[in-house]
């Protein structure tokens, strides 16, 4: 009876120490876990950071591309009559206001979340695209 007793003592003591690990263990798996999601976080946080980064560069040089085209439609016009050129100095006066528009845009957008980033991208794009085909429309009519 008293080896009966001692083997069900000695078999509930393996059991509380056999759940003790058990849970040290699944605390261990938590911590691991939590450490990979916030590696994983940081990663995305960098990748999307960069994204905004080089964005930023990629359409800072076409808003730059578009001043060049205004300087050198300035000049192509300077042999152009008096009412033609008025006409496409006011239409180059609204481009470089939409262009500098943008800029500023670009420049004022603070970076908060991803799915604000990739609506606002969208719209720029979308306004920038617009943008270029005014100064196409403005050099074909020159042509």
């Amino acid at each position: 009876m008293k080896t009966l007793k001692l083997t069900g003592l000695l078999f509930a003591t393996t059991l509380v120490v056999a759940s003790c690990s058990t849970s040290s263990e699944k605390l261990e798996d938590a911590k691991e876990n939590m450490v990979e999601a916030h590696e994983d976080l940081d990663k995305a946080n960098e990748t999307y950071l960069a994204d905004v980064a080089t964005y930023r560069i990629e359409t800072a040089d076409k808003i730059n591309a578009n001043n060049q085209s205004i300087i050198e439609f300035n000049a192509r016009i300077e042999n152009e009559k008096k009412d033609a050129k008025a006409d496409y100095k006011k239409k180059i006066t609204e481009l470089e206001a939409k262009n500098s528009d943008m800029k500023k845009r670009l420049e004022e957008y603070k970076v908060d979340t991803k799915e604000n980033w990739e609506i606002f991208k969208a719209e720029f794009n979308y306004d920038m695209e617009e943008l270029g085909k005014s100064f196409k429309d403005l050099t074909v009519k020159n042509k």
